[in-house]
C-alpha cells in the first residue's frame, strides 16, 4: 500500500511540474483551451458536490456561471474600464470583483435554496431549468448590465498592479520566452484549480460530506441520523454555486467577451454529461471527465481535415461539424458508462488498481474445556453427582 501511495504522489508531483511548465512550450491556442478546461473542472466539481454526492439533480448550472461571469464583468467595468463603453459598472479592482463576483453567484444559489431544500430528483432539474430561461431573458434585455445580444467586453485580471492582458505596457519574458495575458492568466487558473480541490477533498472526507453521502442515499435514514436534511441540502446547493461562479468569472477573463448564447442550456448538460462520464461522487473523475469534454471539439478542430466523417468548421464537406462529433461522441460515452461502468472513469480506475495485501487474520481462540465438576454460573453450587 505505502508503494501504490508514493507511485501516486510522485504521478501527482510529476503531473504538477507539467502543468507549470506547459506555458514555455504551447501555443497560444492550446493554453487557452487549458483554461477553457480548468473553468470547466472548477464547475464539474461544484455539480459533483451537487448531484453526485448531495444527490440533487440541477440542470441549471449555466444559470450560475453567467452570474459569475457578468457578475465579473459589471463589478469590474465601468468608471474607466477598458472595456465599459456606455455600459455601466462599478470599476472595482479586477481581485476583488473576481472575489464578489464569486460570492454574488452564491448569493443567487442562497436564493434559490429554499426550493433546492424541499425538491429533489426529477422536479428541481424541472425547476432549475427554468433558472436558465429566466437568465436567458435577462442576459438578453438587461443592456445596461450585460449589453444584449452582443455581448459585453471583460476587463482583464491585474493583482498587485500587475496586469494579465497582452496590452500591458509591462512586458514579461522568463527565460526568453515572452508572457503575455494568456501565459499569465494560466497561472492564475491552476491556483484556482488547486484550491478547488483542495477544499473539495476536503469537504467529501470531512463530516459534512458523510452527511451528503448519507443525503443522497436517504433522506428519511439521514434525518433519522439526526442530519438536518434541508440545511444540508441548501448548502450543498449553495457551494455548487460559488463553484459555478468562479467557473463562469474565469470563463470570461479568458474570452475576453461574454455573450448570452454561451450560457444555454447546453451547457448544463455538458456539465451533466462531465459528472456522469467522470462518476458520480468523484471529485477527481469529475474533473478528468471536464477536461475530456472540453478539450474534444477543440482537437477535432485542429484534426478535422485528418478524420473521416468530420467536416471542418466553415466547410460545405460532407460530416459532422467539430462540435457535433463532440456530442455524439458524449452521447456514446454516456450509454456505455451506464451501462458497463456505472461508477464511471473513477470506477474503471479503482478496478484497475491492484488488491490490497490482505492483513493476517486473528488467531482462532483456542478452546478450553469445561470439568465437570465446574461450578454451576447460574447459582455457584456443584452439581450433585
Amino acid at each position: 500500500m505505502s508503494d501504490l501511495l508514493s507511485k501516486r504522489r510522485a504521478a501527482a508531483a510529476a503531473g504538477v511540474l507539467v502543468l507549470l511548465a506547459l506555458p514555455f512550450y504551447a501555443d497560444g491556442f492550446w493554453l487557452q483551451s487549458g483554461l477553457f478546461a480548468m473553468a470547466a473542472v472548477l464547475g464539474a466539481i461544484g455539480l459533483g458536490l451537487l448531484t453526485g454526492t448531495a444527490g440533487q439533480l440541477s440542470l441549471g448550472h449555466s444559470f450560475f456561471l453567467a452570474v459569475g461571469a457578468y457578475g465579473y464583468v459589471w463589478l469590474s467595468g465601468g468608471s474607466g474600464g477598458s472595456g465599459s463603453g456606455r455600459l455601466g459598472g462599478l470599476g472595482l479592482p479586477p481581485v476583488l470583483a473576481f472575489v464578489l463576483a464569486v460570492a454574488l453567484a452564491g448569493g443567487a444559489g442562497g436564493l434559490f435554496s429554499p426550493i433546492a431544500g424541499r425538491l429533489r430528483g426529477m422536479y428541481l432539474g424541472v425547476a432549475t431549468i427554468a433558472l436558465v430561461f429566466l437568465g436567458q431573458h435577462v442576459m438578453v434585455n438587461s443592456r445596461s448590465v450585460t449589453g444584449g445580444f452582443n455581448g459585453r467586453a471583460v476587463e482583464p485580471m491585474a493583482l498587485f498592479g500587475f496586469s494579465f492582458s497582452d496590452s500591458s505596457p509591462r512586458g514579461l519574458a522568463v527565460l526568453g520566452v515572452p508572457f503575455g495575458g494568456v501565459e499569465r492568466l494560466w497561472y492564475f487558473g491552476l491556483a484556482l484549480v488547486a484550491i478547488g480541490l483542495y477544499t473539495a477533498r476536503n469537504l467529501h472526507r470531512g463530516r459534512q460530506g458523510r452527511a451528503l453521502a448519507a443525503l443522497r442515499d436517504s433522506g428519511t435514514a439521514a434525518a433519522v441520523m439526526g442530519v438536518p436534511v434541508a440545511r444540508y441540502r441548501c448548502a450543498a446547493f449553495v457551494v455548487s454555486c460559488l463553484y459555478a461562479g468562479a467557473a463562469g468569472a474565469l470563463t470570461a477573463l479568458v474570452f475576453k467577451r461574454v455573450v448570452p448564447d454561451h450560457f444555454g442550456l447546453a451547457l448544463s448538460i455538458d456539465y451533466l454529461a462531465m459528472i456522469v462520464i467522470g462518476g458520480l461522487g468523484s471529485v477527481g473523475g469529475a474533473a478528468a471527465a471536464a477536461v475530456l469534454v472540453s478539450l474534444l471539439p477543440q482537437v477535432l478542430t485542429v484534426y478535422a481535415d485528418r478524420l473521416p466523417l468530420i467536416a471542418p468548421a466553415g466547410t460545405d464537406g460532407f460530416g459532422a461539424t467539430p462540435g457535433e462529433a463532440a456530442r455524439y461522441l458524449y452521447g456514446a460515452a454516456i450509454v456505455l458508462i451506464l451501462t458497463l461502468a456505472p461508477g464511471g472513469l473513477a470506477g474503471l480506475v479503482r478496478r484497475g488498481r491492484p488488491p490490497a495485501a490482505p492483513t493476517a487474520a486473528p488467531a482462532a481462540p483456542i478452546p478450553v474445556p469445561v470439568s465437570r465438576t465446574a461450578t454451576h454460573p447460574s447459582h455457584g453450587k456443584e452439581p450433585t453427582p
